[in-house]
């Protein structure tokens, strides 16, 4: 089979397409023939070398954690599933023709393999990053750099949970921001006193790591009401990293309630093949995404 691997740590051009063996589930796993796969920021972190004190990663590697496909190899003690089965959900190495998934759900129906592959990490981190800010239904929650797929599913979930989103992205993204449920402003100069205007934050969240989290604490008047999954350096400034992530079948099943309930909906902006797998990174590392990345197979 082919998959997207790289032998060292480095830039988008350390991506190889290459021939491998296919994988094998373990006991509680899948394995999928893959359909499409998500692409996020995380996996260029991982690919760099970022998070080797944490997780240490063993060389050659491949990429991905999110994917949707049809189920083609049942690991033992797995029930409710069978091989031909469509499903989406996280596991290794998913930029590949076929990949294991430690975690899955079946695919709602109406659902590409395409727009499906866009949703597990993100949601799971918009419900857990959700949480820990403490935001609560009747407040006011300020997402930083909101147009992204982990901002698109924050806006989502906090209106269908009755928390009002100011949403803060480029010119070009406000009114995506707006279709979303959110009150939208641009970043840029002068814009903590525009979201002054638009009234008091509660809590808030830094979705893009773009410098602002001590803004984020005057804006919200303490440290422990913002959460950042983007600036490593967030918690010099008494401000949570969040990047443990946390149940994945709770949130696939989250996620499959909302979007039967037609409550989300998170758009494929672009895709790409295996083969672009480099330039998938360049275009995920640059931001001002609009919904999610795929890579197709």
């Amino acid at each position: 089979m082919k998959k997207v691997s790289f032998a060292e740590f480095g830039g988008p051009d350390v991506l190889q397409l290459v021939d491998a063996e296919r994988p094998h589930p373990g006991p509680g796993q899948i394995r999928i023939a893959v359909r499409a796969a998500g692409v996020n920021p995380v996996d260029w972190r991982i690919r760099e070398g970022q998070f080797l004190q944490a997780h240490p990663i063993e060389l050659p590697s491949g990429v991905g954690q999110d994917a949707s496909g049809v189920v083609d190899e049942v690991g033992e003690g797995v029930e409710g599933i069978e091989a031909g089965d469509h499903v989406f959900g996280e596991g290794l190495s998913t930029y590949a023709e076929f990949a294991v998934l430690s975690a899955w759900a079946r695919m709602p129906e109406g659902l590409t393999f395409e727009e499906a592959a866009g949703y597990p990490s993100v949601v799971e981190t918009a419900l857990r990053i959700i949480r820990q800010v403490g935001v609560r239904p009747g407040q006011t929650l300020l997402a930083s750099g909101a147009s992204g797929g982990v901002g698109s599913a924050v806006l989502q979930i906090a209106r269908d949970r009755g928390i009002t989103v100011i949403g803060t992205a480029g010119a070009a993204n406000q009114e995506y921001l707006r279709s979303l449920g959110a009150v939208a402003t641009t970043y840029g100069e002068g814009w903590v006193e525009r979201v002054r205007q638009l009234g008091q934050v509660d809590a808030a969240l830094d979705l893009a790591g773009s410098g602002v989290i001590r803004e984020l604490v005057e804006l919200t008047g303490d440290p422990q009401k913002v959460v950042s999954i983007a600036d490593l350096a967030a918690p010099q400034f008494g401000v949570r990293f969040s990047g443990v992530a946390g149940s994945m079948p709770e949130a696939l099943a989250e996620a499959v309630d909302l979007i039967a309930r037609g409550r989300l909906h998170i758009p494929v902006e672009k895709s790409y093949t295996l083969a672009e797998a480099a330039a998938a990174h360049i275009d995920s590392h640059a931001g001002h995404t609009r919904g999610r990345r795929v890579v197709l197979v």
